[in-house]
């Protein structure tokens, strides 16, 4: 039972969280990607054909009157009545119907600005997306990369460890004095030191992927140190893809769109207004004495057409649709700043990604280097042909080879996602 309890403890720590399940809790969990989708489901909900104008309004009215009246009447033949406490009610009800036939096109004009307005705010989510995702990566690959350095620190300490064995063998032996002694106990602290502090980073950025991924697992994982680069990737096609898919550029032009929309909005004011009106209506007055019918009730059907046309309202409508071609001729603007910024973001991400990635290359083969230097001198240190000072000089160099190797690898992913970002194609990738 024993076994089986710390074998089961092992493979709980052992849980690794592939980039694949990680992507899939941030999309669920993560509490940006919900506001940006709850954002979404708003704006279909203002583009639907229930706020667009086009329907008719239908309204109910009904009410009741009751008066206690003293009246005192005078008829034409000079009789004279008087009532005291003469009790008179009157009802009504009705339902009224309200449609506008034309308008000017402001309503169809308006109804295509909502439209457009919930596609751009599909990008919007869009770009949260990709953001998020660039975040996650960012944060994963750090953890990746803190996990890789923690184990080669972990065996930076474990060699330094059999060394201070070797040294106090020596010492008790006569071989060696105290100084190799100390050496190696100095050279513990300092590695145990690194591996504290590394292991306390690793926990920390651990929270923080645990942050994006919306508290949805603890942090008692590991997570996937094998990079696999898209090996395919053209820069000619990329290039050509970016005015196509580049998120922010397509929302710069659903921005014109919705531009060229307000214009034609504001412009429809200059146009009448045509509006349909029905009502059918109940009535009925129980009058007092002093009047002439004792009860009189009302039905009927009643309908109209209303027309409007405001010729001038001091200016206020041209003002605005010069305005509106204004921001639209800005927008244009912007879309051109906005094309060359991409076009040079992206030869600038692009060239740091193949900088990136020969310098990654460049390091595994000072890796290998590096081990083979390290293994060389150890043999020699055993011999007692290398000294302890050019022992640890080696494991250093063996140690800063595989940090510089680790850094390298995790920077050249993180490029190639940003320039698959740039191109419109990161959420096409098979993560």
């Amino acid at each position: 039972m024993f076994i089986l309890l710390v074998f089961s403890i092992q493979v709980k720590a052992q849980r690794v969280l592939s980039p694949q399940e990680a992507v899939i809790l941030t999309l669920e969990n993560n509490y940006g990607i919900k506001i940006a989708s709850n954002t979404v489901e708003i704006a279909e909900n203002n583009s639907s054909i229930l706020n667009s104008g086009y329907l008719p309004t239908l309204t109910a009215n009904s009410g009741a009157t009751y008066s206690l009246d003293n009246t005192k009447a005078k008829f034409s033949n000079g009789e004279v009545t008087t009532l005291n406490d003469a009790e008179s009610s009157r009802y009504n009800a009705s339902v009224n119907l309200n449609y506008t036939l034309f308008d000017g096109l402001g309503r169809y004009y308006n109804y295509k600005r909502l439209k457009e307005e919930k596609q751009l705010t599909e990008l919007e989510a869009r770009e949260t997306i990709e953001n998020t995702m660039l975040q996650l990566f960012s944060v994963y690959y750090n953890v990746a990369q803190l996990s890789e350095n923690t184990n080669a620190i972990r065996q930076t300490l474990n060699i330094s460890k059999d060394r201070l064995k070797r040294a106090e063998f020596q010492f008790d032996y006569g071989q060696s004095t105290k100084l190799g002694v100390l050496n190696a106990q100095v050279d513990i602290n300092n590695d145990s030191i690194n591996y504290i502090n590394l292991k306390q980073q690793l926990k920390n950025t651990k929270r923080d992927l645990n942050v994006i991924l919306g508290n949805s697992v603890d942090i008692n994982f590991e997570v996937d140190t094998i990079i696999n680069f898209v090996l395919n990737l053209n820069r000619t096609d990329l290039r050509n893809k970016v005015k196509d898919n580049n998120v922010t550029l397509m929302q710069i032009k659903k921005n014109l769109l919705i531009n060229e929309y307000d214009v034609k909005t504001w412009k429809s004011d200059f146009l009448p207004t045509l509006g349909l009106t029905g009502s059918y209506g109940w009535n009925k007055n129980n009058n007092n004495a002093a009047s002439f019918l004792e009860t009189s009730t009302n039905t009927g059907l009643s309908g109209g057409l209303n027309l409007t046309w405001n010729l001038f309202d001091g200016g206020g409508t041209i003002t605005r649709v010069k305005n509106a071609k204004i921001s639209l001729e800005n927008q244009q603007f912007q879309k051109e700043q906005i094309i060359m910024d991409i076009e040079r973001n992206f030869e600038n991400a692009w060239d740091d990604f193949q900088n990136k990635l020969t310098i990654f290359n460049v390091q595994e083969e000072n890796i290998s280097t590096s081990k083979n230097n390290f293994e060389r001198t150890q043999e020699k240190f055993k011999l007692g042909q290398a000294t302890s000072i050019e022992f640890r000089q080696a494991q250093l160099n063996l140690l800063n080879a595989e940090l510089s190797r680790n850094q390298a690898k995790y920077d050249a992913k993180l490029a190639e996602l940003l320039v698959l970002q740039i191109s419109g194609e990161l959420l096409n990738l098979d993560f």
